[in-house]
């Protein structure tokens, strides 16, 4: 069961699947008990209460007429579902090649050493490496395309957040 139901402290319009005890209002917080909602309309079908709702809001901003001219939504997912091209055709169709595109996904722009997020890597040193010192980590993550600068930033960063500790100059993952 579908409920359209309304908040009394914010007049916001929200769909209840099911009937649970307390509802809360997404927009306000407020918690009533289910029976004490004002319920605009209580059905089976999901659609139908989605209707109602989108009907409610657009009679609120003086759209009712403009909405009555739509079709259900059922009817504009069908209309949708079939007008969608796949992404095969819609290359095509732009002049692209399809195998092209296709072989460049699979390559990595950031080189065949490198995997993950700067990030990631640097903390994949912190943990490969035994206590490392900066220059330490510097190294290893430069043999994977990271700037020396960047990693310094990061370690100092990962440090204030409490991610990484640093001691005597070396560094260990928290």
């Amino acid at each position: 069961m579908y409920a359209v139901v309304g908040c009394s402290e914010c007049s916001n319009l929200w769909i209840i699947k099911g009937r649970s005890e307390t509802t809360q209002c997404p927009r306000c917080g407020s918690r009533r008990a289910y029976e004490k909602r004002k319920k605009f309309v209580e059905t089976d079908d999901a659609a139908h209460a989605r209707d109602v709702r989108a009907s409610m809001l657009a009679n609120r901003q003086g759209q009712g007429e403009a909405f009555a001219e739509l079709d259900s939504f059922a009817a504009l997912e069908d209309e949708v579902a079939d007008g969608v091209v796949d992404d095969d055709e819609y290359l095509s169709e732009s002049g692209l090649d399809v195998d092209e595109v296709d072989a460049a996904g699979d390559r990595d722009p950031r080189g065949p050493s490198r995997s993950g997020s700067k990030k990631e890597i640097i903390k994949e040193a912190l943990e490969a490496l035994d206590e490392p010192t900066e220059d330490e980590v510097i190294e290893y993550t430069g043999e994977r395309g990271i700037s020396a600068e960047y990693v310094s930033d990061a370690l100092e960063k990962l440090t204030r957040r409490g991610v990484v500790s640093e001691s005597r100059g070396r560094y260990r993952l928290l």
